[in-house]
């Protein structure tokens, strides 16, 4: 791997990427044309890549998916306490595919969105605070 990429499997990395899918989450409808479905799939990625980057820091192998309870539920066999509080958060993996194609599901309301980065920040917090104790979420 070229010295410049970012190395795949650093838990630091993916918390990164959390972090950005987060703020795009957290920035709103910043144009008419931007759709709740797209924020609320930004707050599904962060605490999906929140959760992976646990997984890393954990050594354990996981499989190419966006269900956020596969997710946990492989932390947990893994010995890792998973509150209830993350473990609600399993309903931001429909944000993943159906309401990202037109037809699939229910349209996103303002409320849905806002609990979705609500779910998100607390996903990203948990992992941080697992991962970097004492350490800033961003």
């Amino acid at each position: 791997m070229p010295p410049d990429l970012p190395d795949p499997t650093s838990p630091a990395e993916w918390l990164r990427r959390a972090r950005s899918n987060l703020a795009r989450a957290k920035a709103g409808r910043t144009a008419p044309d931007i759709l709740y479905e797209d924020l609320c799939f930004d707050a599904q990625q962060a605490a999906e890549k929140a959760i992976k980057a646990l997984l890393f820091d954990r050594s354990v192998p996981f499989p190419r998916t966006h269900s956020i309870v596969e997710l946990l539920t492989l932390l947990h066999l893994h010995g890792v306490d998973v509150p209830g509080e993350i473990r609600r958060t399993a309903a931001l993996t429909r944000y993943a595919v159906d309401t990202r194609y037109p037809g699939l599901a229910e349209p996103v309301t303002e409320q849905d969105y806002r609990e979705s980065v609500e779910m998100a920040q607390h996903v990203l917090r948990w992992a941080t605070s697992l991962i970097l104790p004492g350490g800033d979420p961003g």
